[in-house]
């Protein structure tokens, strides 16, 4: 049964929309551990048909958060939440439009409530947490894919020259204070094989540092890091 989306405003309501916070309603069907496909296929639904399905992603969103391991996939029982960034404020409008016409997700979800982010300021701030995982790759001159982590010396250069090519696709003016390294002093960082259309890809759940302009980080935050954004890698908190 379908019931009122309630949204919330979490300063005042004139403020540039670029991130909303989703809470939702718990699963009546275990969650696979590989729902990543299902979670983008949900958002390309409330996205709808536009250029956003671009090969540059200048969005990004997190994985759910709260899920319960139960063995033969997940449990979400206390109100998952999840969030949904973008560097164009009309698209975020147009999707919580979608999200009000068609609330569902899979395994019985749906949306409860959407909630307004505002942006946070930056220019005191470097240190950023991964809502899912950072993936990185490159094309090698064979045609091969190589992928990269935190371990690798590339990596950090890497996620910098990213962040620059979405930048310029943006038509924002480079940042040449830009700096972007993992922090992997944190002890709790991991690799985690994601599992995408039947390829396996090794990303980086690891918070990076960035230092720049208060504007290129909120670029970040927004559009993510890396590669891949645009299915659910490298949205950052």
């Amino acid at each position: 049964m379908g019931g009122v989306i309630c949204i919330t405003y979490i300063c005042e309501t004139n403020l540039t929309i670029m991130r909303i916070q989703l809470t939702i309603t718990p699963n009546t069907s275990i969650v696979p551990f590989n729902y990543q496909e299902k979670l983008v296929g949900t958002l390309h639904k409330w996205i709808g048909k536009n250029n956003l399905h671009d090969k540059t992603s200048l969005y990004s969103f997190s994985w759910l958060q709260g899920g319960d391991n139960k063995g033969n996939g997940l449990n979400f029982s206390r109100d998952p939440q999840m969030f949904i960034s973008f560097y164009n404020e009309q698209v975020v409008k147009q999707i919580i439009h979608s999200i009000l016409d068609d609330p569902t997700l899979f395994c019985g979800m749906r949306v409860r409530d959407i909630q307004i982010v505002a942006n946070p300021i930056m220019e005191d701030r470097e240190l950023f947490f991964c809502s899912s995982p950072i993936f990185i790759k490159r094309r090698c001159e064979d045609g091969t894919i190589r992928q990269y982590n935190y371990n690798d010396i590339e990596a950090n250069n890497l996620l910098k020259e990213t962040l620059l090519y979405k930048m310029r696709k943006a038509g924002l003016k480079e940042d040449e204070t830009l700096e972007i390294k993992f922090d992997t002093s944190y002890n709790k960082k991991k690799l985690k094989l994601v599992r995408y259309h039947g390829i396996g890809n090794k990303a980086s759940n690891c918070p990076i540092i960035i230092k720049g302009r208060p504007e290129t980080k909120l670029f970040a935050w927004n559009v993510g890091i890396g590669n891949c954004t645009g299915i659910g890698f490298g949205s950052i908190y």
